[in-house]
């Protein structure tokens, strides 16, 4: 049976097709296959340590997602209904790239590891965690997915986060009852609302805030003043899992969560329908509009009167493409050089970190003996190194962040969405190699008392012979006290020369190890910094070859209006006029589809 939202969304990709946007048409089809998917996907999005994965958990009434103080959810985890619980990490070794199409592949956990694994620190090239366990919620196809803490430059949080709301039927938004909705929150729900409509607002932690009720209120207020038509509710999970392990019913309805379930059920589950018509609906009125600007470009051209005034048009659009590229050229020239001068200043700052240890490893081994306390100082330069490495590794963190930033600003569009995920391997401080253990002589008891043997012989025998001028043996009282203290005497110097030949041993062993590491950590940060260079580029160059497209699209219809004589120019306007209407129709049904009175601002 044919579905009315589908032949509206087929009409678009049709249009898209004959006006030669092939990149629309390509991405209303990827809307068209997932909304034959009879999957329910219910995005959970907020910004970090606002209760999105407790939340999850309540819902479900099962610890599926990672919840605690020092835990950050990474990466996306689904959770849908199955028979059996079980679990499964998708894996890519593209991950650090974040290409969405890279090759996957599923590897069955145990369930109660999940949350370990997707927690910060531990989600490796995971691109997203896979929960199946058997609850009513899911059995209608309902998926939640629980998200990353949107705002995060420095991981693939942002863009695994927007990559799974092109997904998402329905969006739960959530803020703590601890604070008002914030400016960047309602910026953000007006951002998801631009890809899907359907978004709930869950204010939660109302056990830890007495003033919920008020936040409620003025969060209310603030969605109506901004025009946003989203119901909003406040719940508590800790009350919800309380009240779900003692049975206790009057504590389930005090934590809220029977509202928010009955709206779940009867505004997502139940109107599934009604949520794929509103997405469809935002992504053809999105395609139309795109569709629309330049055949309008086009129509206010062919219908200037004056040829100097069709000329000024088109070098209008001539000048707004220059413009572009100067822009481009622009932006290529200061990441180049912000690269380069990062690269050079974190190199820098590793080889001023390690010649601080080396000199401190020789201001120790000036009087120190490497015999005694080599363990002791094997573990404190082990420290000073992964420390320097830390640090260091944090501030090229820091550096990228701004050049994203900077490049950004000189660039016509901007978006924070920018570093690219994994930049950096999460085992390089692990992967330190062990020191070398020089080579430490050791003066036992039989060499000292040979080397007194040796240093006493002569001093037995000068004093000997000065002693048997006077008469006296060879051997006696003086001739044995002078071998004694030259004996003495060449143990003491046979020790200090034995003592400098370890302390440069120990010296020597340190410097070799602080060069081993300084060439293969310098190495990885040049990599990473490599990789934030090339992914930056890649993504304006996007943005670019984008607005390019558009930009040369207005000025070839600009164009064609100044070569084509009056005829050519009517028979054309006649049939942008009849795209127009063609578009003005569609986006009609389009509005009865979503049930939206959005204008376009043209007319048949």
């Amino acid at each position: 049976m044919a579905v009315p939202w589908l032949d509206v969304l087929d009409e678009t990709i049709g249009a898209c097709t004959t006006l030669n946007r092939p990149d629309l048409a390509e991405r209303l089809r990827e809307k068209r296959a997932r909304q034959l998917d009879p999957k329910l996907r219910v995005l959970v999005i907020g910004e970090a340590k606002q209760g999105k994965s407790q939340l999850v958990n309540a819902l479900v009434n099962a610890p599926v997602c990672a919840v605690g103080d020092d835990i950050t959810t990474t990466v996306p985890t689904f959770v849908q209904h199955a028979e059996t619980p079980s679990a499964a990490l998708v894996r890519s070794s593209a991950a650090r790239r974040a290409v969405t199409d890279s090759p996957t592949e599923r590897v069955p956990v145990a369930i109660d590891q999940v949350a370990n694994e997707v927690s910060a620190g531990h989600s490796g090239e995971v691109v997203r965690a896979e929960v199946g366990i058997p609850r009513a919620l899911l059995t209608s196809g309902l998926v939640l997915i629980d998200t990353p803490g949107v705002g995060d430059l420095r991981s693939a949080h942002t863009t695994s986060t927007f990559t799974a709301l092109l997904q998402a039927d329905a969006v739960l938004l959530v803020s703590d009852a601890t604070n008002e909705l914030t400016a960047t929150e309602l910026e953000l729900l007006k951002q998801v609302m631009t890809s899907c409509p359907n978004v709930t607002v869950v204010l939660t932690k109302t056990d830890i805030c007495p003033q919920w009720r008020r936040v409620l209120e003025t969060n209310q207020a603030q969605l109506a003043r901004a025009g946003v038509s989203a119901k909003v509710f406040a719940v508590s999970s800790a009350l919800r899992l309380r009240a779900a392990q003692t049975g206790d019913k009057s504590l389930n309805v005090e934590s809220g969560f029977p509202d928010l379930l009955a709206c779940v059920q009867r505004d997502i589950v139940a109107a599934a329908d009604q949520l794929a018509r509103r997405v469809v609906a935002v992504s053809a009125a999105s395609a139309i509009q795109q569709l629309v600007a330049p055949l309008r470009q086009e129509l206010t051209v062919q219908n200037t009167k004056r040829t100097e005034d069709t000329i000024g048009a088109l070098h209008e659009a001539q000048r707004r493409v220059d413009e572009l590229r100067r822009r481009s050229a622009r932006w290529q020239t200061v990441l180049a050089d912000e690269m380069a001068d990062l690269v050079s200043d974190i190199e820098f700052d590793l080889r001023d970190r390690t010649r601080k240890i080396l000199r401190e490893v020789d201001k120790t081994f000036d009087d120190a003996d490497p015999s005694k306390g080599w363990d002791e100082f094997e573990r404190w330069l082990e420290d000073n190194l992964t420390e320097a490495g830390a640090k260091n590794f944090a501030w090229l963190l820091d550096r990228s962040e701004w050049v994203a930033e900077k490049v950004a600003k000189s660039f016509p569009v901007y978006r924070e969405d920018l570093l690219p995920g994994s930049i950096f391997p999460e085992d390089v401080l692990e992967r330190i190699s062990t020191i070398e253990r020089p080579n430490i002589e050791k003066f036992t008891i039989g060499q000292k008392l040979f080397t007194g043997l040796r240093g006493s012989y002569g001093g037995v025998l000068m004093f000997g012979l000065v002693t048997s001028l006077a008469g006296m043996p060879l051997i006696n009282v003086v001739s044995l006290g002078a071998g004694a203290l030259f004996g003495g005497k060449s143990i003491k110097d046979e020790g200090d020369a034995r003592l400098k030949r370890r302390q440069a041993a120990a010296k020597n062993a340190a410097q070799r190890h602080v060069d081993d590491f300084f060439i293969k950590f310098s190495k990885d940060c040049r990599d990473a910094a490599r990789h934030v260079q090339v992914s930056l580029r890649n993504h304006f160059s996007t943005l670019a070859e984008e607005l390019q497209e558009t930009l040369l699209e207005s000025a070839r219809s600009a164009r064609r209006a100044v070569q084509d004589d009056a005829t050519k120019r009517e028979r054309r306007t006649l049939e942008v006029r009849q795209e127009l209407d063609k578009l003005v129709d569609l986006y009609k049904k389009v509005q009865v589809l979503g049930g939206s009175q959005v204008a376009l601002g043209i007319s048949a």
